[in-house]
């Protein structure tokens, strides 16, 4: 269904992409260029109205801060290499975000730290082809909005409940239908300590698609990153970080297009419409 609407409305094409550069990098044209633009901008509004501090950061980053977020040595595999340059394009934007705080001794009135960011992000997705991975939802480019927070490790918790709400407002505002996890710890990260996903309904393909991954790491990136906190007794801490999808792109486009699709066309959120300066697409 998503394929036949983003053909039929001529907003995502993949046959150009594939031209261009390869499968997993999509054109968007049109109203479905803008309707990425309005996604993008109001992730970000909300995200700084949430006290969250935009910042615009690399998109390759080096050996270090790979190792220091956990890309690596786990997932070199899932990177894009420059091997000349010995860097590494981004996966999220967590990692350049959170190495902003590598080898950083911070005062314990310092924290909270909220950071958000928006950037593209590259994963090679090593061995996801074939029928259930067309269209949006195993992409090698996409577009993301991160929220990062390096906290006191008594208030990570606290945090990160407050970051779950956080993602349900936009879900809720968008009025997409959505449900929330908690994985198991089979099913998170290894350098997570605990992780909720998100995951928004696809009608077209009858199932559950992840949307948003939001986690607490506790020490772990810290201690590979060094960030540290100077208690109230003068002596070193590590911090805790956080980080989140806030949102992640193509799945949130694609619950738009499947879930507000009209005889007329497809009718863009209310709260986008400002954002997109129209509010249909047809």
């Amino acid at each position: 269904m998503f394929l036949k609407l983003a053909k039929k409305y001529d907003i995502i094409d993949f046959e150009l992409g594939n031209k261009i550069t390869g499968a997993g990098f999509p054109v968007y044209k049109g109203k479905g260029a803008r309707l990425q633009r309005a996604l993008i901008n109001y992730f970000l509004d909300k995200n700084t109205a949430a006290g969250y501090n935009e910042v615009q950061v690399p998109h390759f980053v080096n050996e270090a801060s790979a190792y220091g977020t956990g890309q690596l040595p786990d997932k070199e595999g899932q990177m894009y290499h420059d091997a000349t340059d010995n860097l590494y394009l981004i996966p999220t934007a967590e990692v350049p975000v959170t190495n902003l705080f590598r080898d950083v001794l911070l005062t314990e009135n310092e924290l909270p730290i909220l950071t958000t960011a928006y950037t593209p992000c590259f994963r090679r997705e090593a061995g996801s082809y074939g029928a259930h991975v067309r269209g949006l939802n195993r992409l090698h480019q996409f577009d993301k909005v991160e929220i990062v927070r390096i906290e006191h490790p008594e208030k990570s918790y606290e945090a990160l409940d407050g970051m779950v709400e956080h993602v349900k407002e936009i879900l809720n505002e968008l009025k997409l239908p959505y449900r929330i996890l908690r994985l198991c710890g089979g099913d998170m990260g290894f350098t997570s300590a605990l992780t909720y996903d998100f995951e928004v309904f696809s009608t077209a393909q009858d199932r559950w698609l992840e949307i948003s991954s939001v986690s607490n790491f506790e020490t772990f990136q810290a201690n590979r990153l060094k960030l540290r906190y100077k208690d109230k007794d003068g002596k070193n801490q590590l911090a805790h970080t956080l980080n989140g999808s806030s949102l992640a792109l193509p799945r949130v486009l694609a619950g738009i297009l499947e879930n507000y699709q009209t005889p007329e066309g497809i009718v863009i959120p209310e709260v986008l419409r400002p954002y997109c300066g129209f509010d249909i697409i047809n």
